[in-house]
């Protein structure tokens, strides 16, 4: 038998900007823009970066990111800090807040997602979960 990989990466891409979609359906009781959002994750999941590091991690140009931990730092979500390699630099972590915030706005996407899976017999449930292995090994590059 004989899969056509084009195909499935079509139907793969498909089904995760839907399932994107619907949980981030959830994101706006954060009060944060996606942007914001966005970027308070890398730093909450990524640890500490400096505003260029966070700017190429999100795909936007350093001036865009300052003005994204700007308003971050303004809500209490994020502090800058003295980079420890170069004090004429500056790292931004999460702070407490920011930690919460975000693991609030990661459970209430989990509970959209296990309420679609709510339905799901455990046969195929298990067979998600072993696709889903596989899924995370090709994020990792191979």
């Amino acid at each position: 038998m004989s899969v056509d990989r084009r195909g499935v990466a079509d139907r793969v891409h498909s089904a995760c900007i839907h399932l994107l979609r619907m949980v981030r359906s959830v994101d706006r009781e954060t009060g944060l823009s996606p942007s914001r959002l966005s970027a308070l994750s890398v730093l909450v999941f990524g640890g500490a970066r400096t505003i260029g590091e966070l700017a190429a991690a999100e795909g936007v140009r350093s001036p865009t990111m300052t003005q994204l931990v700007n308003g971050l730092e303004a809500d209490g979500l994020v502090r800058r800090r003295p980079a420890p390699a170069d004090a004429r630099s500056v790292v931004v972590e999460a702070t407490a807040s920011g930690r919460r915030t975000m693991r609030q706005a990661q459970r209430r996407r989990l509970d959209v997602l296990v309420d679609l899976l709510g339905p799901v017999d455990p046969a195929d449930l298990e067979l998600l979960d072993r696709a889903t292995v596989l899924l995370e090994r090709l994020a990792r590059g191979g």
